[in-house]
């Protein structure tokens, strides 16, 4: 990825399985990964109270500077057995994130109503963020705009039947950051296979075209709008 001119890596957390491998990248990689903290909402299980402490701990504790809280969200499509979990789970997460001034980065599938609905009654000039690989309506996609949120999206602006292209051709680049979504959704042409982060180029070309504009603009303005949901 890095040679193919892909600099920075922002690393969402899952739950407290993940976070020694994430910090590993960063000491690895300190110019290039940037993790986050979060509880992801497919891990909120029975024991979301504990995994929500461990989250408030390592945002504390500092050991390691944190550049958003994520990801964090809803997921109706695996699992709806804990959905009023995931939405008290959700809220409290919006809280850390104003509580230590970071943007949040927001998985929603197959939960946009109720999603775009908590982040709105949360809304206040501390909170903004990404809901990220955003695969909803022109209509959901407006609202979060309006909220001042970006739209993150990865390789599904490149499945020919998806139709997210024809709702992100008529999107203004400066709400749009780039993404990955490893290890799933790969962009056409490696559908189906091991999602990876050089992929980007894809979906960067795909913007570029429905856009009609060059890749290095479309690189310019996403790379900008990246750098400024994350304070770099």
């Amino acid at each position: 990825a890095r040679e193919l001119g892909v600099e920075k890596f922002f690393l969402p957390n899952i739950d407290r399985s993940s976070v020694e491998a994430m910090h590993r990248m960063v000491v690895a990689y300190p110019d290039s990964c940037f993790p986050m903290m979060g509880l992801h909402p497919c891990s909120v299980k029975d024991n979301y109270i504990e995994e929500l402490a461990a989250v408030r701990q390592y945002l504390e504790q500092a050991t390691h500077k944190y550049y958003a809280v994520g990801e964090i969200g809803l997921d109706y499509y695996w699992d709806k057995t804990f959905i009023d979990a995931q939405k008290e789970v959700f809220r409290e997460q919006i809280g850390l994130a104003k509580q230590y001034g970071l943007p949040i980065v927001i998985h929603c599938r197959e939960a946009y109503a109720d999603a775009i609905d908590i982040v709105s009654a949360h809304l206040d000039e501390r909170l903004k963020g990404v809901f990220h690989c955003f695969s909803g309506t022109l209509a959901e996609a407006q609202q979060i705009i309006d909220m001042g949120f970006f739209l993150g999206i990865g390789g599904v602006v490149t499945f020919k039947n998806a139709g997210l292209d024809k709702i992100v051709a008529q999107i203004d680049g400066k709400h749009l950051v780039l993404e990955t979504d490893a290890p799933y959704l790969a962009p056409v042409p490696f559908r189906g296979k091991r999602n990876e982060s050089s992929y980007l180029t894809y979906i960067a070309q795909k913007i570029a075209d429905l856009h009609q504009k060059s890749v290095p603009k479309i690189v310019q303005i996403t790379t900008a709008n990246a750098n400024r949901l994350y304070g770099l």
